[in-house]
């Protein structure tokens, strides 16, 4: 009896550059910073739902202060959303330079757009160096 061929490995990515890697930390930053925006827009959310609750439900609440609550909920909301839109155009730059810099060191597009920016930030702390 033969033992089975061994299945195909794939080829081992190449070399990750020194600026790929400061893209991905700033990139897992980025990442970090829009998780808290959305945490924002989660409480902005619960804001503006608490006091539209109040006002159909509690013919007591003081409209005036609803109202108050609500315009104090919106301008949150939109205050974050606005973040968030500009958090978005700075994660399309870095990713743009991060695909890039990939791809310059001979990765294909694919595999530089499928990257893993989390990975390859912790490297920079784990003291992996690239060329």
């Amino acid at each position: 009896m033969s033992a089975p061929d061994a299945p195909p490995t794939a080829p081992p990515a190449p070399a990750v550059p020194t600026r790929a890697r400061a893209l991905a930390a700033q990139l897992a930053a980025l990442f970090g910073q829009d998780s808290e925006i959305v945490g924002a827009l989660n409480d902005a959310h619960h804001l503006l739902a608490g006091a539209n609750d109040r006002l159909w439900s509690d013919p007591a609440a003081d409209p005036l202060i609803v109202h108050q609550q609500i315009h104090c909920g919106f301008c949150a909301y939109q205050q974050a959303s606005e973040q968030r839109r500009q958090l978005a155009a700075e994660v399309g730059e870095a990713i743009r330079q991060f695909v890039d810099a990939l791809v310059s060191a001979g990765w294909s597009e694919d595999q530089a757009r499928n990257a893993n920016v989390h990975q390859l930030a912790a490297a920079i702390h784990d003291g992996e160096t690239g060329r």
